[in-house]
């Protein structure tokens, strides 16, 4: 369909070379992007198996199930990224109030890379504690203390997610496809 559509007959102007090269900076893009956070780094990882799935079908090596597996992937750390801050404020003896708070630092502080990344859900998490569950200092802290490491523990699950849809990625390619 999509060759009646637009008359595509794959990467022939430029070569397998060029499809290669394109499809590679879009995994580095994807890998960069699990260390920086405004780049949805699992998501370009996916768009470059779709890209080489498209530029070198039939022959592309990339299997229906892989796009199954690269979108649970993603799906599952953005889940695990979400909830990370608030989870590690809870973890640290934080009450609800310090999860909620974490979670709203989290998003606010998407707004203030790369440092908000870490301190908004610290911050949040201790205003939260402070002002509505009317925690003392030292909880109030410590909770803020938490959903920084919950923050950071998910930037290690990223990354290793990342990796994880790269090899698979090239084991379907040059293994099973």
């Amino acid at each position: 369909m999509w060759d009646a559509i637009v008359g595509w007959e794959g990467w022939s102007g430029i070569g397998a070379v060029g499809g290669w090269t394109v499809t590679v900076c879009l995994l580095l893009v994807g890998l960069a992007g699990c260390f920086i956070p405004v780049i949805p780094g699992h998501l370009f990882i996916l768009i470059a198996s779709i890209f080489h799935y498209f530029a070198f079908r039939p022959d592309s090596g990339v299997e229906w199930w892989t796009f199954v597996v690269l979108v649970a992937l993603l799906a599952a750390s953005q889940a695990f990224e979400f909830i990370s801050g608030a989870a590690g404020s809870r973890w640290f003896g934080g009450t609800k109030w310090g999860a909620a708070g974490a979670m709203v630092g989290g998003i606010v502080g998407m707004f203030f890379m790369p440092f908000g990344l870490i301190l908004g859900p610290l911050l949040g998490a201790y205003a939260f504690e402070a002002l509505f569950a009317k925690q003392e200092t030292a909880p109030a802290v410590v909770s803020g203390v938490g959903s920084a490491v919950g923050t950071l523990a998910s930037l290690v699950v990223k990354l290793i997610v990342g990796l994880a849809m790269i090899a698979w990625f090239f084991f379907d390619v040059f293994f099973v496809g």
